[in-house]
């Protein structure tokens, strides 16, 4: 009964013994480790043995003195994998047997952090369909007036003043359509995303051959559920972005590169999926001013003279519509957009 429990627990449980061997783990500690119980059982753990030897040094002292100890952001480093930081508590059962809960840290924060992207991107889809409702009614008569002032003016000259009316009318309007993002419900064709990848680098070495465009593709991805379209348009967006912002900061050695990966038992706001593609369009530019990071994803928000500031806001809008999201890490010399898409609730 208690290992049923421990085995639908969501923090990482490992039985060790007193050589720092494993003799149980459960499902959400071989997530976390990226290891499997059967394979790993009897044998000392390598992420253990990480942070110079600190951390079996620690486990080693709370089983001789018998004592529980907990450790703070410890970095471990499981086999294939990115380093994780994590707490930890080890506590003793007898001499000879050691209880070890992981708590990663990174995840709380990605989660946190996800889930103020969801609701805030939730926020300004219902603002902006409220504002473009209270903008397009107006211009619709605005519109209207203009060509029925145009049958009635005594001088045919005149009527260039109200085609520039008209003109001005139809580009708020549009303005006002490319703010709210695609204006159909996605599409759940299945497609491979090397192949919306391929199209988009091939898009941006035509408009910007200066720049060096690297692959790093995973060849195991399966195919997922999506709208082709609509995706290469949200890739396209972040991307043609990154390379604007190449240019114009005359980097020496301008270099995009996409890559793709798979990510198991990965938390998307408050739900946990079993396999999400992760798409990464990663340039070597200056960054993005920290001032903007926080408000990147709202529209007509830009850091570019030139910008409209909506190609991110409508990349966001299009990913929440096939259960994703896009997140972003800057600093000077490397910018990295990752495109999130949940493989299993694509379909």
């Amino acid at each position: 009964m208690y290992q049923r429990l421990l085995e639908n627990l969501t923090t990482a449980v490992v039985y060790l013994d007193d050589a720092l061997r494993v003799r149980w783990l459960n499902p959400a500690a071989e997530a976390l480790l990226a290891v499997s119980e059967s394979r790993v059982r009897g044998t000392r753990l390598d992420c253990l043995e990480g942070d110079g030897g600190a951390i079996a040094a620690v486990l080693t002292k709370a089983l001789e003195a018998r004592h529980p100890f907990t450790q703070r952001e410890a970095v471990l480093l499981p086999a294939g994998t990115e380093p994780v930081t994590v707490d930890f508590t080890a506590t003793p059962l007898s001499d000879r047997e050691l209880l070890l809960e992981i708590e990663p840290r990174d995840r709380l924060i990605r989660i946190s952090r996800e889930e103020a992207l969801i609701t805030r991107q939730e926020t300004i889809k219902v603002l902006s369909r409220g504002l473009a409702h209270e903008i397009k009614n107006p211009l619709g008569g605005i519109r209207g007036a203009a060509q029925l002032l145009e049958r009635d003016l005594p001088d045919p000259q005149l009527a260039e003043f109200t085609r520039v009316i008209v003109e001005e009318a139809d580009r708020l309007r549009d303005l006002v359509d490319r703010m709210l993002g695609p204006n159909r419900p996605a599409g759940h064709e299945p497609l491979n995303i090397h192949k919306v990848l391929e199209r988009v680098r091939a898009l941006l070495e035509a408009e910007h051959p200066r720049v060096d465009y690297a692959r790093d593709y995973d060849p195991s991805l399966p195919d997922l559920h999506g709208d082709e379209a609509q995706l290469i348009q949200a890739v396209l967006n972040v991307a043609r972005n990154a390379v604007q912002a190449l240019e114009e900061s005359a980097v020496d050695a301008p270099r995009l590169t996409l890559r793709t990966r798979a990510r198991r038992q990965f938390t998307l706001g408050a739900e946990r999926h079993r396999l999400v593609c992760e798409v990464a369009v990663i340039d070597n530019g200056p960054g993005i001013p920290a001032a903007l990071q926080e408000t990147l994803f709202y529209p007509m928000v830009s850091g570019r003279a030139e910008g409209s500031g909506l190609g991110l806001s409508i990349a966001q809008s299009i990913l929440h519509q096939h259960q994703g999201l896009v997140e972003c890490d800057s600093q000077p010399g490397c910018t990295e957009f990752r495109l999130l898409i949940p493989l299993e609730c694509s379909a």
